[in-house]
This record gives C-alpha cells, structure tokens and sequence, in this order.
C-alpha cells in the first residue's frame, strides 16, 4: 500500500541542506545579466531613453527597448484571452506603473543594476486611474467566463417574506501572491533550439505562450522548472523574467538571466484584485434560507481580461428559493490581476461567510446549526447532484473537536485580563476536477520504473505524492519508481493551479500504469496515456472539496491588535495520497488565510497610483510569531469517477479562513468587521 502512508518529501535533504537548484542558482556558462528597468510613471508614454549616456559603462553589452527589441506576435494570451502585459517593449506606451520599458544587459548583475539606475529615461505623463471603487465611472459587466449572471427566484419577494435580512458591504483589498523565490529566468540557445529555465506553475503551458509569442515552433522550445519556490497564482503566468530573457539572449547571442527584485515582482506580476461585495441573504425564522443576493466588483486591467468567481460558494454552499448574482469589472491603470491562491472563492467566502455569521447573530441562532440547516441536496443552481459532499461531517467534526458546543454565542462576554476573547466558524468549497494530461511509464529491464509527466512541484510536494501514485497503479515499493517532471518536452500536462495537478497528473499515471501492467514482451517497454478523451466521458457533476475552519482569536480593545491563537480546519479533500504533504498543504492554506484577515494590503498612493509598500518591509505577511496553534485533518471521502478518488488539497485551506477570524473578532468584540485585513486602527476601539 502506497497512498495514505506518511512519507517525508523526495527533495527534503537537498532542499535544507543547500543542494537544490532553483532558477537562479544553475550554473551556465558564458553568462550575461539582465536588469529590467521599469516606469516611474502610472500611465503615459515614454519621450526619450538616453542609451548613449551609459553604453561606456563598466561590462555593458546592451540596452533594450521598444526601439530594438525583437517584435512579438499580438493578440497571444493565456487561460483567459489575448493578453497585452505579455507584449513587452512593442512600443512606448506606458499601462501602468512598473512596466518594464527597458532591459540592460551586463556582464554581472551589479553592474547591469548601475547602468540601469544610471539610464536616463523621460517620459509624457497622462492622467492615470487607479483609486478602485464600485461607482468607478469605469465599471463594467465582467466577461462570463464562469457563467452568466445569475437570477433564479423572485428575490424582492423572498426578502420581504424573510423573518431576517443580511444587506451589508464586505471589502478586500489589492494583495500580492508573495511567494518565497522571487521570478527568474535563464535563457539560452542551443542551436535552433531555445532553452530556458524558469520560475513557473506549469513548463508546457508556459512554452506554448512563448512559441506563439516568438512564432517558434513547440518542438524547438525546451522549458524547465525543476524547483520552485513557491507560486500560489502569480508563476501560473508566462513572466516577463522569461520573454525579455528570450529577447536579451536572442539580440546579444549569449546566455542571459533575469532575476527580479522583490519590488519588481510587486510591480510586474499578476495579484489578487481589490473586490467589494454586497451580500443580501434572507431567512425563516428557523434559519432556512430564502434569498441570496451575491454582487461582486473587482479592478482589472485594460491590458487583459480577466475575472474572479467570487460566487462559486453562492451558487453551491447553500440551498436557497432565490440565489441572484452579478460581478462587475472596473479597469484601472495597474498590472492586470491573476489568478491568487483560491481565486474568486477566497474573497467571496469572505463575503458570504461573514454574512452568514451576520444572519445567525440576527436570529440568535448558533452558526454552525444554521449552516447544517440549509444543506442542499442538489447543486442549488445547477440541479445537478454532488459528486460527494462532505461538508456537514466537516462541519460536525469541527465543532466536537473545537469544543464548539460549550461556546456562549453572545459576544463580548469572555475576558481574559484586558484582553476580549472570541471564536468563530466559516464553511467551505473550491471547485474539484480534472484537466487533460499526458504521461510516459517505462519498464526498465532492472526491474525500476521510469514516470515520465509534465508535472510541477512549486513546494508542495508532487514529486513525493506521485511516486506513491505511481507506485500504488504499478503494484510495485516506492523505491522502485523514479520520476520525471518540470519539462516542456515531457509532454502536455496541467499546471500546478486551480487545485487540479494532482487529480490530472494521478489520472495520467494511473492510466499509463493499467497499459502497463498487461504487457509481457520484452524490456524496456513504454506505455503512453493521454486523458482528454477520458474526460469526456466523465459523469457531469457538481465536483467539489470541502473544509470548515474554526478560530478562536483575542483582541486588545485599547490597542486593535488580534491575535489568532487557536486554528481547526477539517476538509474532505477526497482520498489523501500522502496525509504529511496534504496536511502541509491545508495548513499553509490556513496560515495564508490568516495572513489575509490580519496582514495583506496593497496600497497604492493616491496621486501617483504607485504601489507604496510594494517589498517584505511594507507588504505584511504572517511572520512565524503570528502563527497559532493550528490543527488540520481530513474527513473520509472519496472522489467517484476520478482515479484513487482524489481531489485537490491546494487552495481549499485558504477559502474560508480569513472569514473565521473576522466571524470570531466579531464574537469577541460584538462590532462587525467588514472591511479586511483588521488593521489595529479598524479595530481599536
């Protein structure tokens, strides 16, 4: 038996004692540095580079700009259209601030840096707009890539019938992905052929953008991401570290790697966008829901298009007659947004959870009890039935373990010196699934097994919890199977996102290892599967994970500060492959979580649309100190139709966090926070 079995990381021993490479750290011969230079300005274009005024400098080889970088191919984009932020250096338009508008290219990387903070550069200023608000002149429907608008059931009607009613504003702000290893990338040419090594979520999906950008052939692109640390959304993108590395290695003939500063990964790459929600829900007596009205507006860029889910919980958490929902777009002058871990359901469960919390305060009822009461037995939308759902064990287990029933729900009643004590609860899904893959398994004539799959390990440990796969699909030990991944030319393969790696890459090996297993010839032998028409056939269902969190938080009144001491998450992530690396994965979910209730803002200055706090010193994140007692573990399920029954574990333990802590600041104070993160002068009191 492989799955289940708590096994430590294949990579651990080289990562903690240095021995791993990551993109920055591979040794290339004959090497050149790139240093991105990028705008001062919000919005303009730019008037003048003075390349002479720093070509004399010491190991310069070159400076690009719009004038002399290669051209790409318009119209190329990603998962969501045509994407303008990959067209770098085409012409002297200004988009936002921290567009790169130039790439210095030195023999070092300290002298690269001093010609480009050397490099004179003028610009033409125009008016920018970049303050976010609902009533933005700018405001759009936003594209429906997650389906239309939504209006079912006579909402007035409904409300007016409701014995309570939530109409409240809930509010998150700008907030970057903030991963460990800053973006960097190597590139070089091997012949006809390019090479690069890169930070990134997915190598194929990543080569494929930048064939059609150069207009090269994928068979000519070798992209790899052996080690990443750390992506959550913000490396799902194809970065501007690999295209001007292309362009820099392309122009000057030798190898050249880009590395950006921490700054410039604030300024450069994707985030998750400010988002105000407006949540109406209304409800019997007895708690059973009536109406559901879920209205999101979010920034975007004019550069891309690009959406949140915010009402992906409104649509399947709860049963409701009327469930109406609309998300509104607001382009502004900043870096397009992407997709950040648990995109759309993150900041909406914020929303919805805190108005749930609100609604049971009003009905004086317990929370947990009101969330059990409007269990749906059908997706509440789509009429379809679950595919598994779990979440009232979830919700059940929690609760016995959190000691949930000895609670008093009034707020403001438990204190502890100055100090104002209270719990919370917040429940939960992100959507489940499956995306085409590709995967290779030889029979080695030793006896091994050889897994070959485009897969990606940025930290969570795929590496360790496909062997097991792999070893569990074969019938063999783990030690007898060795694994490839992070390369483009392994194959097509999903990206690690959306809380789907693992299920697409476990149903390529398993399907590979059933090919496998009836062949008796000769060795080496290879078997190939590629899941895409396996997919087809899979049984149209409402597929999702599930978690509630519970959290217990004190609060200074005098001061403001929170301080979250106690976290308890259970989720049913369908069957754990490895419970060490699954619980990994939730609690670093939960701790991002929190990090979003109490830390993350982006904040932009008013009059310039500069990021003011865009480094590690401005920018809070949860540092060690603010880590409480957390506790996660997982509910037996079982995903049907997917292979071993898996699901994703990746984003499900941020979701509903942040809405805990608020939901138990709430308890401990009796005045409702709505607007995240609880800054100290939010909640003083």
């Amino acid at each position: 038996m492989s799955l289940g079995v708590s096994r430590p990381r294949i990579e651990g021993p080289g990562k903690v004692t240095g021995g791993v490479r990551y993109a920055a750290d591979e040794p290339v011969k004959n090497l050149a540095f790139g240093y991105i230079v990028t705008s001062t300005i919000s919005r303009g274009r730019v008037a003048d580079i003075d390349i002479a005024a720093v070509q004399g400098m010491p190991g310069v080889l070159g400076v690009i700009d719009h004038r002399t970088a290669p051209r790409l191919t318009p119209g190329v984009g990603s998962y969501f259209g045509p994407d303008d932020a990959l067209q770098l250096l085409q012409d002297d338009t200004v988009p936002h601030a921290g567009r790169p508008i130039a790439l210095v290219v030195a023999e070092t990387l300290e002298q690269a840096r001093a010609v480009a903070d050397a490099l004179p550069v003028s610009y033409v200023e125009e008016p920018h707009n970049t303050l976010f608000s609902e009533d933005n002149p700018a405001a759009r429907p936003a594209t429906p890539l997650y389906g239309p608008d939504l209006a079912i059931g006579d909402l007035a009607a409904e409300l007016a019938a409701s014995a309570a009613v939530v109409d409240e504003a809930y509010s998150t702000p700008e907030e970057n992905c903030a991963a460990m290893e800053p973006h960097s990338a190597t590139a070089w040419w091997d012949g006809d052929r390019l090479e690069a090594i890169d930070t990134n979520q997915g190598p194929f999906s990543i080569a494929t953008v930048l064939s059609a950008l150069f207009g090269l052939d994928l068979a000519r692109i070798r992209i790899r991401a052996e080690h990443v640390g750390g992506g959550f959304g913000a490396k799902g993108m194809c970065g501007p570290q690999l295209i001007l590395a292309v362009m820099a290695t392309t122009k000057f003939g030798r190898p050249v790697r880009i590395s950006l500063t921490r700054q410039q990964v604030f300024l450069a790459t994707g985030m998750r966008p400010p988002t105000v929600q407006r949540m109406r829900l209304g409800a019997d007596a007895d708690g059973r829901l009536r109406a559901m009205q879920h209205e999101a507006t979010f920034s975007l860029s004019p550069l891309a298009d690009y959406v949140e889910g915010f009402p992906e919980l409104t649509k399947t958490l709860y049963a409701a007659t009327a469930i109406h929902t609309k998300i509104t777009a607001v382009p502004l002058d900043t870096v397009p947004p992407f997709s950040m871990r648990g995109p759309g359901a993150t900041p909406g469960s914020f929303a919805l959870e805190s108005a749930m919390d609100e609604l049971a305060e009003r009905l004086g009822m317990d929370p947990v009890r009101l969330r059990l009461r409007n269990e749906p037995s059908v997706g509440p939308v789509s009429g379809l039935p679950f595919s598994s759902r779990n979440l009232v064990a979830c919700l059940e287990e929690g609760a016995r373990r959190f000691g949930w029933a000895a609670r008093d729900h009034r707020p403001r009643l438990r204190r502890e010196g100055r100090l104002l004590v209270g719990t919370g609860v917040a429940a939960t899904s992100f959507s489940a699934g499956a995306f085409p893959s590709t995967a290779s398994i030889t029979a080695e004539v030793d006896g091994t097994f050889s897994v070959v799959i485009g897969a990606s390990d940025i930290g969570t440990g795929a590496r360790t919890a496909l062997t097991a796969v792999a070893a569990e699909a074969l019938g063999v030990d783990v030690d007898k199977v060795r694994i490839h991944i992070a390369d483009s030319t392994l194959g097509p393969a999903w990206s690690a996102g959306g809380s789907r790696g693992t299920t697409s890459w476990t149903w390529a090996i398993t399907e590979a290892a059933a090919q496998l297993r009836g062949h008796t010839g000769e060795l080496p032998f290879t078997a190939t599967a590629d899941t895409a028409q396996l997919l087809e056939l899979l049984a149209t269902r409402e597929r999702h994970s599930y978690s509630a969190v519970f959290a217990e938080a004190t609060v200074d009144p005098a001061t403001g500060e929170v301080r979250v001491r106690r976290l308890l998450g259970m989720f049913a992530v369908g069957r754990v492959v490895n419970p060490l690396l699954a619980r990994s994965q939730v609690v670093g979910g939960m701790i991002g979580g929190l990090s979003m209730a109490l830390h993350e803002e982006a904040v932009r200055d008013r009059r310039t649309g500069r990021p003011v706090n865009a480094d590690f010193a401005g920018y809070h994140i949860a540092a060690h100190a603010d880590i409480p007692d957390i506790e996660a573990d997982f509910v037996d399920d079982h995903e049907p139709g997917i292979p071993l029954g898996v699901k994703g574990a990746g984003e499900i333990g941020n979701v509903g966090t942040a809405a805990a802590v608020a939901n138990a600041v709430w308890h401990a104070t009796g005045i409702r926070q709505r607007t995240l993160p609880l800054r100290l002068d939010r909640v003083l009191e």
